[in-house]
């Protein structure tokens, strides 16, 4: 009787498992019914998990965990599935539901489905991260207590990157607030003490509510099946990478237990992207080094060459200034030769010595030697001062001096002399011998 019955059921199962995988042979159909104790929840879940590249879900767990294949980079996961119904009493309940619940859960997808168009869903804007993590960290201290592993307190990219950065593992932990089993998981698994020590010394842990956008937004990234749910997350091939999915109603023991298995089997990554990490910043102290000492070089040849600039523009200032002086000589001298010519050519003419006006007056230079020429009486001291200046031997600044009385002749007009006086006026008399004192370095 209770074979029949399951018969005329599993034929009202077909149409709707068959819309739902995708599955057309009805032999098919009923053999994974079958396989899964006639538990079409079960079913249409493992056949999309298989569809999805997941290991099965509701086969019997093996009986150490799977390994994971680095070469095709599958993800790890772990899904425990709720208990089956025991006896006639409880099988018989749950096929009774089970035609309520799926057009339930149906109709309530459609009618979610069909209010994104009108109203669309307000988790779908983030504009708070770190207030959603705040809010659901103190919603989970007033429901849970304290006790619990520490919470990140930051946003989600905020986890990637510091466990990219510190390259730990990262745990993270969705939260169904509607979820039967989710009380019971935050409660006596995720509060238990082995499990609380774990997590807090060997990963970092972050979690969020799925009804806060934030923890919305990481659902949609990490596209979930079931509640709890828990995702380990590493620095795989130099991208943050999914490395385990556990989900379900997992305990303590086992959550430990698969916690340690996706370390252990990921440990080998982060060992290689430490050495790999501490290789670079080795390389780059050295080229930090090698760049400085080379900049240190460059620095001390740009000293060297600048310093040789200096002296090189040094020795052109110096040699043009000497060059400018020799210059500047040479015009001074040529002024000089041209102004005593000058003066030699306006020099009056010498008198007679038969000539009772005439004056005959002996020059001292400062080379010792001598010049003797006539003057008249009436002519001006300047005379005397244009022939000495006009000789070759004369300095180029000096003044005539007497000796009896010993005087200075005011040859050159000044304030006192502004017209110099003549040699009968200066008291000069027929023969007079003349000092010419150098003034040039004064």
């Amino acid at each position: 009787r209770e074979s029949t019955a399951r018969r005329r059921i599993t034929f009202c199962f077909y149409p709707s498992f068959q819309d739902l995988t995708g599955i057309e042979s009805m032999d098919q159909c009923r053999h994974t019914l079958e396989q899964h104790n006639w538990n079409i929840e079960a079913a249409v879940q493992d056949r999309l998990n298989e569809q999805e590249g997941v290991p099965s879900v509701f086969n019997p767990p093996p009986s150490r965990p799977l390994q994971v294949n680095t070469a095709d980079h599958r993800i790890y996961s772990y899904v425990v599935s709720r208990p089956q119904p025991r006896g006639l009493l409880g099988w018989g309940y749950y096929l009774i539901m089970l035609p309520f619940r799926f057009t339930y859960y149906t109709i309530l997808d459609i009618f979610r489905f069909a209010l994104r168009f009108i109203r669309p869903d307000p988790r779908s804007r983030v504009t708070d991260p770190v207030g959603d993590i705040v809010s659901f960290m103190h919603s989970f201290e007033e429901k849970y207590g304290r006790a619990h592993p520490v919470f990140y307190q930051g946003t989600y990219s905020q986890a990637l990157n510091d466990a990219k950065r510190e390259l730990r593992f990262l745990l993270v932990y969705l939260h169904g607030d509607d979820h039967q089993d989710s009380d019971e998981f935050c409660r006596n698994t995720l509060c238990a003490p082995e499990v609380i020590s774990l997590i807090n010394t060997r990963m970092l842990f972050w979690a969020c509510s799925t009804n806060k956008p934030e923890g919305y937004r990481v659902s949609q990234a990490l596209r979930e099946n079931t509640y709890p749910f828990l995702a380990m997350i590493m620095l795989k091939d130099r991208r943050m990478t999914v490395v385990g999915r556990l989900e379900g109603l997992i305990q303590p023991d086992d959550l430990i237990n698969q916690l340690t298995f996706i370390m252990d089997a990921n440990q080998t990554y982060l060992v290689s992207e430490r050495l790999e990490r501490e290789e670079r910043n080795q390389t780059q102290v050295l080229r930090q080094q090698q760049d400085e000492a080379y900049l240190a070089s460059l620095r001390a040849d740009q000293e060297k060459e600048r310093k040789k600039r200096e002296e090189r523009e040094r020795k052109r200032r110096k040699e043009e200034e000497v060059q400018q002086q020799k210059l500047a000589e040479e015009r001074r001298r040529r002024n000089l030769q041209e102004e005593k010519e000058r003066k030699l050519e306006c020099l009056p003419p010498e008198p007679s010595p038969d000539d009772p006006e005439s004056v005959k007056i002996i020059f001292k230079l400062p080379n010792d030697s001598r010049v003797e020429r006539r003057f008249h009486f009436s002519q001006s001291l300047t005379v005397i001062h244009d022939f000495l200046f006009s000789l070759k031997e004369s300095p180029e600044k000096f003044q005539i001096e007497a000796n009896f009385p010993r005087r200075v002749l005011p040859c050159i007009p000044s304030e006192e002399w502004p017209n110099p006086p003549t040699l009968q006026e200066a008291g000069l008399s027929h023969t007079e011998v003349l000092f010419v004192q150098d003034l040039t370095d004064e």
